[in-house]
């Protein structure tokens, strides 16, 4: 946080030299230019380490279930070749194909926390490697990497180690070599500790530890490489019990095409798919952006550039993380305000200690001049002249924010609920469509809301009773008590419907006897027309209950979906210099490196 922020202020601060002469341009504050920016450093770095913490959690937890089973399979099938449940012959490799996504960036972590998992809880045999370590085509280099790293690291044993780094240097670079040492290190780990041999099972000896390879990225390797060493390893795999994970960006017909026949039938394979990117990037947008709990926000316009990029450049979750610290870090770079961009109490304290300076950037704020041309003259004048006064509105004016954010984000899950299953998604297909929406207009005044409560209002029953209990179950976990009361409202619906019996008249339609007689084409459609306008409509129980549901669910709409823009003090959590984050080299170039590079791994993968 203290490089970006430096660099930053350098960006924000440097010296330029123009020959044409110009008007000078005002200088913006930055951090240490005014008696709140030890605060504002503070606030920036606590919110800073809460990404990154957050991000490697949400990271662990999408992981977690496609690395167990990862584990599983090694466990499973690395244990032996003669395993009847593998029931593979004598030459063939275990190998796990791990699909990860185009999001090659974001592979590093999870390759990272695979190998910790493995080398945890499996075997501590585990090597990674790339295709730009191992370019040179003869096979002798990727064979040199995997020694190095399975004898550079040794087991971990009760007794003193050897030297592994004198051993590396007088073994040859061969797999006949690496089966000499891992005998050795095997009988080693035997006789340490035999009181740990009698304690352990036959599946969890050390000589049955299985030695996993990972390719980190399979496509970028050399095919003749791969070819050499899968052929060389094969002939090991009664000494040596070899498990390969191939990490795969595109799709498992990638083993066809670097591999031919006679190399693929020596490997026995089965596919792992990780979640998608997109899938990735909900989970951080829920966790980061739809959270009343995290104080910092984004403009509309700023999750369009940011989401942008992640859809039309790269895929990558951690950029899009990066852009949203970059966001933050000039946000309370150049917002003086920016100090009150925390959580509630802390923000209350921070509002009674306003400076004369703070003051009267205040009132200088959009929506709060918007918010004082909506006062009487008398309250005008007090919020122009006195500071005092405008410290006690301040703090009242946070409040309503902070409640503003903490009923805007259950009614937002709950219209996404009820709308996202919609015939062509009128008001998006993910949240993220929906909430930058509602923040930058009003979302009733728009055709795809009208459009989505025409379709809500002809739901069937059960469909609509399934749709607002997923709306209760999301107001259950908001703490407010306008939300506990929408929550008795919705459930007292839930039950009017629940109980509702069937009604009888069918489609509710009363029409007239008709009595047709022997006419024309021109005169029976005239006829049918007239008598089709004099029909009446009446509704059933059900359809009157309906109706009244979708009423409240449009006034919770009303209420408590309005722009942000609309709230006074939103400046002081929003980021809104869409442009400044378009055009900054530090992003610019991070866009630009990504699609180059992504570019160019299609072009070496065709």
């Amino acid at each position: 946080y203290n490089e970006a922020l430096t660099a930053a202020q350098l960006n924000k601060n440097g010296c330029f030299v123009f020959k044409s002469a110009s008007k000078k341009r005002k200088r913006q504050l930055g951090v240490g230019d005014d008696d709140n920016g030890s605060d504002r450093f503070r606030i920036g770095q606590k919110l800073w380490e809460t990404v990154q913490m957050n991000t490697e959690v949400i990271q662990d937890q999408l992981n977690k279930k496609v690395l167990d089973s990862l584990a599983e399979f090694i466990k499973k099938h690395g244990l032996g070749c003669s395993s009847d449940v593998w029931r593979q012959r004598a030459s063939e490799i275990p190998t796990a194909a791990l699909m990860l996504g185009v999001n090659v960036p974001d592979h590093a972590m999870t390759f990272r926390s695979l190998c910790n998992l493995l080398q945890d809880s499996v075997t501590p045999f585990v090597v990674s490697v790339h295709a730009k370590e191992c370019a040179v085509i003869p096979v002798k280099l990727l064979i040199q990497k995997v020694l190095e790293q399975l004898m550079g690291s040794g087991v971990s044993v009760d007794e003193e180690k050897e030297d592994d780094t004198a051993l590396l240097q007088r073994t040859p670079c061969t797999i006949s070599a690496l089966c000499q040492w891992y005998k050795t290190v095997t009988k080693k780990c035997i006789q340490v500790s035999p009181e740990r041999k009698e304690n352990l099972t036959n599946n969890d000896l050390p000589q049955s530890l299985p030695v996993v390879v990972i390719f980190k990225d399979f496509e970028a390797f050399n095919s003749q490489v791969l070819q050499d060493f899968i052929l060389i390893c094969s002939r090991y795999t009664q000494e040596l019990p070899f498990v390969f994970i191939f990490g795969i960006a595109t799709s498992p017909s990638a083993i066809q095409h670097r591999l031919p026949h006679s190399v693929s039938s020596l490997l026995c394979i089965e596919v792992f798919h990780s979640l998608s990117c997109t899938q990735h990037l909900a989970s951080v947008f829920d966790k980061l952006i739809l959270n009343a709990q995290f104080p910092f926000k984004l403009s509309s316009r700023v999750i369009q550039v940011l989401v942008g990029v992640f859809l039309y450049h790269d895929f990558n979750v951690q950029n899009f993380v990066k852009g949203l610290q970059f966001s933050m870090l000039e946000h309370f770079n150049s917002q003086p305000l920016s100090l009150l961009c925390c959580q509630k109490q802390e923000a209350l304290l921070s509002a009674k200690t306003l400076s004369k300076q703070n003051v009267e950037q205040i009132r200088h704020l959009p929506s709060f001049m918007r918010y004082v041309e909506t006062q009487e003259p008398q309250e005008q004048v007090r919020l122009l002249t006195n500071d005092e006064h405008v410290k006690e509105v301040c703090q009242t004016l946070l409040k309503n924010l902070h409640k503003y954010h903490k009923n805007y984000y259950p009614i937002l899950q709950c219209l996404h609920s009820l709308t996202s299953s919609l015939p062509k998604f009128p008001l998006g297909k993910h949240i993220r469509e929906l909430h930058v929406s509602c923040i930058e207009k009003n979302l009733w005044e728009t055709e795809e809301y009208d459009s989505a409560l025409q379709l809500l209002r002809i739901l069937a029953k059960d469909e609509l009773v399934a749709a607002l209990r997923k709306c209760a179950e999301t107001l259950k976990s908001a703490n407010t008590k306008r939300m506990q009361n929408a929550l008795q409202q919705l459930e007292d619906f839930i039950g009017r419907l629940e109980t509702l019996e069937e009604d009888s008249s069918g489609n509710g339609v009363i029409s007239a006897k008709m009595e047709y007689q022997k006419t024309d084409l021109f005169q029976l459609q005239k006829t049918l027309l007239e008598k089709e306008s004099r029909r009446t409509k009446r509704m059933n129980s059900f359809e009157v209950l309906r109706s009244q549901v979708m009423d409240f669910i449009d006034s919770l709409v009303r209420e408590y979906l309005t722009p942000a823009e609309f709230q006074p003090l939103n400046e002081v959590c929003y980021y809104s210099s869409s442009g400044v984050l378009r055009h900054h080299p530090f992003y610019y170039l991070k866009v630009t490196d990504h699609s180059f590079r992504l570019t160019r791994f299609y072009d070496e993968c065709s």
